[in-house]
This record gives C-alpha cells, structure tokens and sequence, in this order.
C-alpha cells in the first residue's frame, strides 16, 4: 500500500502546518507496512514472550525500528513512544506507536492487525494513522483537516460518524468480556447489551474504525496503553465522534476508551455509571 494522495482539503492553510506532519505519518505508515507484510504468516515467524507474558514477533521489533529510522532522520528533535523500545527524546512533539496492534492476530496468520501512528503535541494526538496492510485498508486524520480512509478507485472518503441519537438504535463493540470482568464492570457490559439494538465484540483496531465509518456507536475496553488508542483519537474526533476514558475525561492515561459518535456519549456514560453512582459523587 501507498500513501494516498492528500485531498485537496488538506491544503488549505493550518496552523502547525499539520498538513506536513500527515505526510509524514503516512510515509511512516508506508514503511511500517513493507516491514510488517514481509514476515506476515510465515511458517518460521519468531515469537518471544516479554515479561507482561505477551508475545512480540520479530515483525513487531521490525516495524517499530522502520519508522523510528525515518522519524530520527527526518524530524531529530521530536520525541517516540514505542510500544517495543519504550520512550527516546524529550520534546512536546512526540511520535506514539504501536507496530502491530493485534500481535495475537498476526502470529496466528489472522490478517486482522494494525500499525497506530500518532502525533501527540503537548500531550494531545493531533495525527493519527490506523494502517490494516494485510486487508488493503487505512484511515488517517489530522486536527482540522477531517478523517479519511482509502477506497478501492484511490480516491480518499471523508469519514462521518452516524447520527443515531438513540441507544435503543445504537450498535456497540465492548472488545471482550474477560476485559470487563477483570475490570469489575461485568454487570455493565451485560446492560450495555441489553440496552442497545446490537452487540458484538469486534476487537483491537478495526471497531474503532468502523465507529469514525458511521457504522457502530459505541466502543469500550480496559487495559489500554497511550500507544493502544493515540492515533484512533484524532480519528474518531475528527469524523465527529468522542473519545474519552471509560470515566469520561480525556486523558490518553486512564487505561480505559469509550469511544461514541458523540450525540450519545453522555447517555452511554450514564447508561454504564455504577449503579448509585451520580455524576456529582464520581
């Protein structure tokens, strides 16, 4: 895959010039993409377990070191958050980046895994890429300049999150069950469940994606990192959506998202709110 052509909405004037951090996100995406494919299901993959007990394959290691390259060649004096090599530099520009969000998927040949790249500036994701090469997909934003994703004829589509304004109508992707369990909130994944017109539990990346398509309402999980949810915040918001953590404050370190289309995002954080709890005592 290569980068697509920016639309011409993307150039129009910008404070920061983001237009040229965009481009570079998704040259980043681009390399990151020729590393992944190149061990993606091969019989001889080599796969490690780190001391948290997940795996990382030597894709994973890979990746990361692709587009850390080019980000110390060409932008020296901003910083990178890695999932694999941790934290380098000290500056208000930090690039975060997870190199394979899904390692359980791609270890197992499941084409169902991403590259999150994200630009944080002064604590806050203002670019973000979501690049899915085993599947021919990508979405990017930028603050201001709209989400996008690619299409089959090369023409980037702007992105819009959908207008259902009722949860009744809404279709919600809560990751999985075990997460909520461990997080003690079981007894709200099971009314979210029952509350909305459809559940399913998407996984990783790709409902987060479908949420900025207009497609789902609502999506929940526990136990994320800022590189796990970085480079899906400028997307989500930009196609018109919220994102926040679980409790509802926008903070990349809260190890939680609810991501919505935003029309429901206070009734959804109503509809979870532990049983007694109001908002004046959270």
């Amino acid at each position: 895959m290569t980068s697509p052509s920016l639309p011409v909405s993307f150039r129009a004037p910008f404070e920061g010039d983001l237009r040229a951090d965009l481009a570079l996100a998704l040259r980043l995406a681009d390399a990151a993409d020729a590393a992944s494919m190149a061990r993606f299901d091969a019989a001889d993959l080599d796969v490690q377990l780190k001391s948290d007990a997940t795996h990382v394959t030597e894709a994973d290691l890979a990746t990361e070191r692709a587009i850390r390259a080019i980000v110390e060649a060409e932008r020296p004096e901003d910083g990178v958050f890695g999932e694999e090599f941790g934290v380098t530099g000290n500056s208000s520009r930090q690039w975060i980046i997870d190199p394979i969000d899904g390692t359980a998927n791609y270890l197992k040949g499941i084409p169902m895994w991403t590259t999150l790249i994200a630009l944080s500036i002064d604590g806050v994701p203002r670019v973000g890429v979501a690049s899915q090469p085993a599947l021919g997909r990508r979405w990017w934003a930028a603050t201001g300049l709209g989400a996008w994703t690619n299409t089959p004829g090369g023409t980037p589509a702007r992105l819009s999150v959908s207008s259902i304004d009722s949860i009744a109508e809404a279709s919600a992707s809560f990751q999985s069950i075990s997460q909520w369990d461990e997080a003690g909130r079981l007894d709200a994944v099971i009314r979210l469940s029952r509350a909305v017109w459809r559940d399913r539990g998407y996984g990783d990346t790709w409902p987060y994606m479908l949420l900025a398509e207009g497609r789902l309402e609502f999506v929940a999980e526990f136990g994320v990192k800022e590189y796990d949810i970085a480079a899906l915040v400028p997307i989500i918001t930009e196609a018109g959506g919220r994102f926040t953590s679980f409790d509802g404050n926008d903070s990349l370190a809260e190890r939680s998202s609810l991501a919505t289309n935003g029309s429901l995002h206070e009734a959804f954080l109503d509809l979870l709110r532990p049983t007694g709890e109001t908002e004046t005592t959270r």
